[in-house]
């Protein structure tokens, strides 16, 4: 039987775990297309604001929604474990 302690430093190592994971995806394709926008703004010598900022912004909207559903069924789960966790904890 865990403590409460244990229980704690448990859920919160795993809560900053799925916030790495759900966090991921967007940060990644952000990067990528960040990078690909530098060096066709370096390549062809553009200087424009907008030209790096617009694409990410899309970009990260459209992989937030293509992966809301898999967010949201991890973040549920966890938020689950937590609740029921703590009410057999306290059993």
């Amino acid at each position: 039987m865990e403590t409460i302690e244990q229980f704690v430093v448990k859920m919160t190592t795993e809560s900053v775990l799925i916030m790495l994971i759900v966090s991921a995806p967007s940060i990644l394709v952000s990067l990528v297309l960040g990078l690909a926008v530098a060096l066709f703004s370096a390549t062809t010598q553009i200087q424009e604001q907008t030209l790096s900022f617009v694409p990410k912004l899309i970009a990260v909207f459209a992989v937030l929604a293509a992966t809301a559903g898999w967010m949201g069924g991890l973040i549920m789960r966890f938020t689950t474990i937590c609740f029921t966790g703590f009410v057999d904890l306290l059993r």
